[in-house]
């Protein structure tokens, strides 16, 4: 049986490089999209052309409940034996005491927390029968928060405390993990002074590159006896703490 990994925010930057990775890893790849079509359909064409029949898109909003449902329906309708779940999909913007909507406050709950742990739910009998495993990407900022951005950084931090509770939830015949990336992409809003700041207070030294986490989650996803853990990929970093950016 052919089988599959379901990459949520699969169209763009870490979600991209994670689904070229575990398809040439040989899994048959998901790809959900919220809004990026365009990035999706070409992924979808690029990894069909290396293999036929190997790539679907699907559209969700992970924020709405029955568009989860209508996700894990779609996949059931068309018998898609997934026996991994990378939870990538994620929403990150700035929310500065005194600048906090309710609006907000759901959205990042509903797509960093909320979302991750509901697939990783409503997937279970698939990813049992099949003894899959479910990834979850977390951030350094989950265990030290990042200035003005306390929302996001508190769904991260929860979003790990899932992760482990799932791992027992889910445990014996469902491994999960998380990922947590320290510098790998800059945020779009990012400019050149708070960049080299990140990059002062990293031993290394640099910038890590996608395919750090996509490597990562490969070793992950075949590894039989590693569960209820939680990977920073963040050079050095968080060895040494930080402040601020």
């Amino acid at each position: 049986m052919t089988t599959w990994a379901l990459v949520t925010g699969a169209a763009k930057r870490i979600g991209h490089a994670i689904a070229v990775q575990l398809h040439d890893d040989g899994y048959n790849i998901v790809i959900h999209y919220g809004q990026s079509i365009d990035e999706a359909q070409a992924l979808c064409d690029k990894l069909n052309t290396k293999r036929g029949d190997s790539a679907i898109i699907m559209q969700a909003d992970l924020t709405n409940s029955d568009a989860i449902d209508s996700l894990i329906a779609e996949i059931n309708s068309l018998a898609i034996s997934v026996s991994v779940l990378i939870n990538n999909a994620s929403c990150f913007y700035p929310t500065p005491i005194g600048e906090t909507s309710f609006l907000k406050v759901q959205q990042l709950l509903a797509t960093n927390l909320i979302a991750p742990y509901l697939l990783a739910e409503k997937l279970s009998p698939l990813l049992e029968a099949n003894k899959g495993c479910v990834i979850n990407l977390l951030d350094i900022h989950g265990k030290r928060p990042l200035k003005d951005h306390g929302l996001y950084s508190i769904s991260k931090a929860a979003l790990e405390m899932a992760t482990l509770s799932l791992a027992q939830e889910l445990a014996p015949n469902i491994r999960v993990n998380g990922v947590s990336p320290g510098a790998i992409l800059w945020p779009e809003q990012s400019d050149e002074p708070s960049q080299q700041a990140v990059l002062s207070a990293i031993p290394l030294a640099k910038l890590g590159q996608v395919n750090d986490i996509a490597g990562l989650i490969s070793h992950l996803v075949s590894a039989p006896y590693i569960s209820g853990q939680v990977i920073a990929v963040d050079g050095g970093r968080s060895a040494v703490g930080f402040m601020g950016a």
